[in-house]
């Protein structure tokens, strides 16, 4: 038995560092005693569910702190004509994306009947109020003004969502891009008011078939569009995962923060960063085909 103990028991190797008195260690250089300390449940008697409600929405927030951090230096990246490190940039986002997604399955474990025994100490707060995920949706073009007065009581989470009110977005920064490389990108969109809310625009879909009619000649334009495709379908793939937890939870109560609560989710799916790069999908033609005839009149 002594021997079969010993066999299931990993000898540490003498290389091993185990004396870290004068040394960084693991938790010191996360900062475990913070971070592992910053989950403080109201109910009482203490949930046991209340705890999964923090850190699901905690992490959440690391997530989106890493996703600004890419988003802005893809920006940056692509304003500087960087445009391959940019798209590691947006991979990498691609991938937190999916995470973020996964993560509501976790919070789906949390039944109606164990959730309303501590939503009430919530009061009034909500995800609503994240500023972080408000600057993403900012940084990815979908832009409120309005939205600046529920940050109006944290100055540093207002600054950091009046930042991405007032820089250019993503989509601004690739089509400026492409204009400077030659692409006929219309000047009225290279010189919009960058803190409005992106709207459809037309003459923008036969540059973007141009380039989706030879993908051949123009790869790298190419290959961007799509790479922001996959960037709006798994944000929209986020919130309907997002809408059906929140029913699948609460039904049809309004939120914590004072929306409408299921139905306010399923206005956001109307919303979209990049339309020209769906609109364009209905304009390509087949292999082969003749250009329809222009009418005359």
């Amino acid at each position: 038995m002594t021997d079969a103990i010993e066999r299931n028991t990993r000898t540490i190797e003498g290389s091993v560092v185990t004396d870290f008195s004068d040394r960084m260690s693991y938790g010191g250089y996360l900062e475990l005693d913070t971070l592992l300390a910053a989950q403080h449940p109201l109910s009482v008697p203490e949930h046991h569910d209340e705890l999964l409600f923090i850190i699901q929405h905690q992490t959440t927030e690391l997530w989106l702190k890493l996703v600004l951090h890419e988003l802005a230096a893809a920006s940056r990246l692509l304003r500087e004509d960087h445009l391959a490190p940019a798209l590691k940039c947006i991979a990498r986002v691609k991938h937190i994306q999916k995470t973020l997604t996964e993560q509501w399955s976790v919070l789906a474990t949390l039944t109606p009947t164990e959730y309303v025994q501590f939503r009430g100490v919530l009061g009034n707060a909500s995800g609503f109020q994240s500023a972080q995920y408000r600057a993403v949706e900012f940084r990815l073009g979908n832009k409120n003004a309005g939205m600046l007065r529920v940050f109006d009581a944290d100055a540093p989470a207002h600054e950091l969502v009046r930042e991405a009110l007032e820089a250019p977005s993503l989509y601004d920064e690739f089509l400026r891009l492409l204009a400077r490389t030659g692409y006929p990108i219309p000047a009225a969109i290279l010189d919009r008011d960058v803190t409005a809310a992106w709207q459809f625009q037309a003459q923008l879909v036969p540059v973007l078939a141009a380039i989706y009619d030879d993908p051949r000649t123009h790869w790298a334009a190419y290959e961007t569009c799509e790479e922001l495709v996959d960037l709006e379908d798994n944000f929209q793939l986020w919130r309907f995962r997002h809408l059906k937890t929140v029913e699948r939870i609460i039904g049809l109560r309004s939120g914590t923060g004072g929306s409408s609560g299921v139905p306010f989710l399923e206005r956001a799916l109307e919303l979209t960063f990049f339309p020209e790069l769906y609109a364009v999908r209905t304009e390509l033609r087949e292999p082969g085909a003749t250009p329809e005839p222009q009418q005359e009149g």
